[in-house]
């Protein structure tokens, strides 16, 4: 999956678009590199999104083949 679809579908990042930029921006990294929008993930990948006053990082535990639900989307990933 897609880090930009994985965002939005985790619900780290609200909107698609919004993923988008913000990888744009070089301010998000997987696995400590910066990485574009069209990255592909997979299981066991760090995640860190540098956001205005705080830095999240989160472990990929689990890749959806479609959309999940909302109590479902806390379970794609562990905080780290």
């Amino acid at each position: 999956m897609r880090l930009d679809k994985f965002l939005k579908v985790s619900r780290l990042i609200k909107r698609r678009t919004v993923a988008n930029e913000v990888s744009d921006m070089g301010r998000v990294l997987v696995n400590d590199s910066p990485a574009k929008p069209s990255k592909q993930l997979k299981v066991g990948d760090v995640i860190k999104i540098e956001y205005a006053n705080r830095i999240v990082a989160v472990k990929v535990v689990k890749i959806p083949q479609n959309n999940v639900s909302v109590q479902e989307a806390s379970t794609l990933y562990e905080m780290l």
